[in-house]
């Protein structure tokens, strides 16, 4: 079975090959070879099949070279080239009554592997693979009457078991797991276009019914602003609802574009105490309100570089969502950590926490843990305005005991030193 051995090893290293320009394909996420590329891979397995041929006499190579042949000519549609490419290589080796015999099988083959490639491509998976193995079962047949005519080998079961079986068997298992490759980036493709459709859908129902409200309020006063008769101070008080609703609307449409496209106005530098001082005040009476108690506690040192407005607006959302998890009061703590490399915020409250669930789905422009009372845009444009000032966030949550946020933000003179 001397033949046999020589092709299951032809054959094993060929799966090895595939393995490796399947993990190959994986890491760099493309599975879609080009023609070019796909070329290549099938040449090197030709290369392989002769330098482990069997040679029964010096003019013969009987491999697995047909399997790399049918496979790119099937699937990837460069038959003729890696016909041409076996004819070839195979010249390397001498120009005597194996190459002619070589010349005939792979000439027409390819020419035939050409034609064939466009309608295959028609066919569902498993018809595909089936027509792969009829194939290369008719050219193993034929190769087999090819060697009896020219060189008959002394172990006839040999010969015709090697080349009735395993080149078939061969084509079976790489168009098996070409297939099964190629549904899965079908579904993993459908799935992420599926996931992008929904996402589009959700949005634009959170804006429409974000936007509708204030413009709803804003058509109903402009219609009692037509009365004649209508007192000027009515007028003005409706005009004045009229500005806030349209305003509202407004500030609904930039929380938007500052999640889809978070950009910094003025890039400067910002000195983190001092900015989160201004904020804490801002909102000192809403926290007095809640009976929240503020603690800070702030490094002497510490500067970033972005957008001090985005800033203002990012830990504005961060500490008032904070104060109104302590409905019933609570402590907040805000504190820095300065570091040669980096600057640390974090912000914890003894509020009411959040579920696992509702950690993950954190920042989704459609979700809020604050139920009918939240549309989610304040969480989702925090995470934006930190993505462009180059930091990260990171959340704990607890049901009952609180939440704490941490921020990382680049040491400004870091990255001046790092520029």
């Amino acid at each position: 079975m001397e033949i046999t051995k020589h092709f299951f090893f032809n054959l094993s290293l060929l799966i090895v090959i595939l393995f490796i320009v399947l993990v190959w394909a994986e890491k760099s996420s493309k599975f879609r070879f080009s023609k070019g590329c796909s070329f290549i891979w099938l040449l090197f397995m030709i290369w392989i099949c002769f330098q482990f041929s069997y040679q029964p006499s010096p003019h013969y190579f009987f491999d697995l070279r047909l399997i790399p042949v049918i496979i790119g000519g099937l699937y990837a549609g460069i038959g003729p080239a890696l016909a041409g490419s076996v004819i070839l290589m195979r010249s390397f080796y001498g120009v005597e009554p194996g190459f002619y015999s070589n010349i005939l099988l792979y000439l027409p083959l390819g020419i035939i592997l050409w034609r064939l490639y466009p309608w295959f491509w028609k066919q569902v998976p498993r018809k595909r693979i089936r027509l792969s193995i009829i194939i290369t079962l008719i050219l193993s047949v034929l190769t087999v009457v090819v060697m009896e005519l020219s060189v008959p080998p002394q172990n006839r079961f040999d010969a015709w078991f090697a080349y009735l079986v395993i080149p078939p068997l061969g084509v079976f298992m790489i168009s098996y797991v070409f297939e099964f490759a190629k549904r899965n980036l079908d579904i993993r493709e459908n799935l992420v276009r599926a996931e992008k459709l929904e996402a589009v859908e959700q949005m634009g129902a959170a804006i429409s019914h974000e936007i509708r409200n204030p413009l709803t309020a804003a058509i109903g006063f402009v219609q009692l602003l037509q009365e004649q008769r209508l007192p000027p101070r009515k007028r003005v008080e409706y005009l004045g609802i009229v500005k806030a609703e349209l305003e509202s609307a407004e500030q609904v449409i930039q929380n938007y574009l500052t999640f889809s496209k978070p950009s910094l106005d003025k890039i400067e530098e910002i000195n983190v105490k001092k900015e989160l001082m201004q904020v804490m005040n801002i909102l000192k009476p809403t926290a007095n309100q809640n009976s929240v108690e503020i603690n800070a506690h702030f490094a002497l040192l510490g500067s970033i570089k972005g957008d001090r407005q985005k800033f203002h607006q990012c830990f504005l959302n961060v500490i008032k969502n904070s104060i109104e998890a302590m409905p019933r009061g609570g402590q907040l703590y805000i504190e820095t950590h300065y570091s040669s490399s980096q600057i640390t915020i974090e912000i914890k409250d003894t509020g009411v926490g959040m579920t696992s669930d509702q950690l993950q789905r954190l920042g989704e422009p459609y979700y809020s843990t604050k139920g009918s009372k939240g549309t989610g845009l304040g969480m989702m444009v925090v995470f934006s305005i930190v993505r462009a000032m180059d930091g990260s966030v990171r959340v704990k949550s607890e049901v009952g005991k609180g939440t704490v946020f941490r921020f990382t933000f680049p040491n400004f003179k870091s990255k001046i030193h790092n520029g």
